[in-house]
């Protein structure tokens, strides 16, 4: 298993395979991205994070059904792994206690 850091655009993808349950596939992961962040992330940029993801055990896939709108072609489906919850939990933790570290004067105007 390669290193357990998740990069941003790491815990993006998970968070997103969480949110389409059920239908996480690329392009749907792809699409669901552009609509939660507005960010207009190449395919081929969704597919290496995926693999990575596979590789670091926070995702598994599995190829679904063949469907009449792709030509019968079949559709590979990804899932969270408790590994990968395990991991989102703790960058939000991490996340929330570096916030909740910083100073409100930084928030009001402080030190620049």
């Amino acid at each position: 298993m390669k290193g357990t850091y998740l990069g941003e655009f790491e815990e993006l993808i998970l968070l997103t395979v969480g949110i389409l349950n059920d239908d996480a596939h690329s392009l749907a992961i792809q699409k669901e991205l552009e609509n939660q962040s507005g960010r207009q992330p190449m395919i081929s940029s969704v597919h290496k994070v995926l693999v990575r993801l596979e590789d670091k055990g926070y995702l598994t896939s599995q190829m679904g059904g063949a469907t009449s709108e792709r030509g019968g072609r079949r559709k590979r489906l990804y899932e969270m792994t408790a590994a990968g919850k395990k991991a989102l939990s703790l960058s939000k933790e991490l996340r929330n206690k570096m916030w909740n570290n910083v100073p409100q004067v930084v928030w009001e105007g402080g030190k620049s």
